[in-house]
């Protein structure tokens, strides 16, 4: 049930049809002008809350999260469209209830006109003689704060993969042959002995094996480096722009205006 007990709590919640489903958002309540009794609310529904369809609060119950109401999601929001500045007049209600209830619903009683009640900067109750609220000797001042959040989402992604190069790779190695080299020596007193032991004339060969050095290349593989992949994290500064509206009070006096 929705009573003077709860209807602050009612502002900014959400709205749910009889089958749960979300209508929208409490944005205006209207309430009885001799009981104080909250009669009907306004809904802000469409995709970004644009518009507002009244609702009433009979049969409406609140547990602290949403506003249950009776009829459901498509009734509420094809609802006729009223602009009350402040208070809806007799025939401005006498629309919603037949639309709602129907013309002929007879036996059941109608409220009372019914005004706007708690427009977020009115909190105290109580009627003046124009049928506005009267507010004391104060108002309350709001305005909007940002509140900046930050959410981490992937833009990169890296991954390590190896393939094979060929390349020519010159290498100077030193190598050795051995060389002929004829050696001619004269006769003399220490090898004439040598010399005269053979037969005087023969026939006679003498075989020398050259050799040389060749290069002969082989190839190994052999582990030079581990590679790895790591992230570091940068903070920079990032600029945020966005209008923010803020309420202003202004003192109004017989002779001029000043704030």
């Amino acid at each position: 049930m929705i009573d003077t007990t709860n209807i602050n709590s009612v502002f900014d919640s959400k709205v749910v049809d009889q089958d749960d489903t979300k209508i929208g958002t409490v944005k205006q309540v209207f309430v009885d002008d001799d009981s104080g009794q909250p009669l009907f609310v306004s809904v802000a529904t469409g995709l970004f809350g644009m518009s507002e369809s009244f609702v009433p609060l009979q049969g409406a119950t609140f547990d602290g999260d949403a506003l249950h109401v009776t009829f459901d999601k498509d009734m509420v929001k094809d609802a006729p469209r009223i602009d009350a500045d402040d208070a809806l007049t007799d025939p401005q209600q006498e629309q919603i209830w037949d639309y709602y209830f129907g013309a002929d619903a007879h036996g059941t009683r109608r409220p009372e006109p019914g005004r706007r009640d708690h427009d977020r900067d009115r909190r105290e109750r109580g009627t003046g003689d124009s049928g506005r609220r009267d507010t004391g000797d104060a108002m309350t001042r709001s305005e909007e704060h940002l509140n900046v959040d930050k959410q981490t989402v992937p833009t990169e992604r890296a991954r390590l993969r190896k393939h094979v190069v060929t390349e020519q790779q010159n290498i100077t190695v030193p190598v050795q042959h051995e060389e002929l080299r004829v050696e001619r020596e004269p006769i003399t007193d220490e090898n004439v002995d040598d010399a005269m032991s053979g037969p005087n004339l023969t026939e006679d060969e003498h075989d020398v094996t050259l050799n040389e050095e060749r290069v002969r290349v082989d190839k190994d593989t052999v582990p030079v480096e581990r590679v790895r992949l790591d992230k570091d994290t940068v903070t920079e500064q990032e600029n945020i722009s966005e209008d923010v509206s803020r309420e202003e009070i202004d003192l109004d006096t017989d002779d001029r205006r000043r704030r």
